[in-house]
């Protein structure tokens, strides 16, 4: 495992696809047991290791996970999130072409039995979404890397909006796209995190390794 940050307080990771965050209660591997492991090794640690995740993403998904290494930091980066203070931008690969080069993605979801939805904005329960994108790259058949800044941070937000519009994230069955791959994984990938260092007056910004493309094209 080689972190893309570590300190007393925080570990940031890649993720790769098919993997989940957090353990679910079965035996399937998670990043942070992985993350447990590797810290508990690195530092000689005895007895349980403390370790919870900031955030998580889908399991189909790759990229940055932010872990807090300490009671206090969980605390402070947790409180960073609700107050809008941290930045996420993800990457994805797109089956076909969004409706012009770069815009904003407003749509109202609701998701039950883990899908989302865009329905109309007066149906019960449905809940605001927002995203920034941008057309990065045209690809070989038909598809395009796109860059996202998240306004709001949704349920299987990114994966609906672009499937509502008609080019599903490369791999996202789910959502409509033809073929899967291995593990599950889909083409989106959390790429840039940044955030307010919770015991420094500094903020520090992350960047995934993952080759999107060497995947998935």
């Amino acid at each position: 495992m080689q972190p893309l940050f570590l300190d007393n307080h925080l570990l940031a990771i890649d993720k790769p696809g098919g993997l989940l965050t957090q353990p679910s209660g079965t035996d399937d591997d998670s990043l942070e047991r992985q993350a447990k492991l590797f810290i508990k090794e690195t530092f000689v640690k005895p007895g349980e290791v403390f370790l919870e995740a900031v955030h998580r993403i889908d399991k189909p998904a790759c990229g940055i996970v932010l872990f807090a290494r300490t009671s206090k930091a969980l605390s402070r980066l947790n409180d960073a999130m609700r107050r809008n203070l941290c930045r996420k931008t993800y990457r994805a690969i797109l089956l076909g072409t969004p409706p012009t080069r770069q815009g904003t993605l407003e749509d109202w979801l609701v998701h039950d039995d883990f899908h989302a939805a865009v329905v109309s904005s007066g149906t019960r329960g449905a809940r605001l979404c927002r995203l920034d994108y941008a057309v990065q790259k045209t690809l070989p058949d038909g598809r395009c890397l796109v860059e996202i800044d998240l306004q709001t941070g949704r349920y299987h937000q990114i994966r609906a909006q672009f499937a509502h519009r008609g080019c599903p994230i490369v791999g996202d069955v789910k959502y409509g796209a033809p073929k899967a791959y291995p593990n599950g994984a889909i083409a989106l990938q959390h790429y840039r995190l940044t955030t307010p260092h919770p015991t420094k007056t500094e903020t520090v910004a992350f960047e995934s390794r993952i080759d999107l493309e060497a995947i998935f094209t």
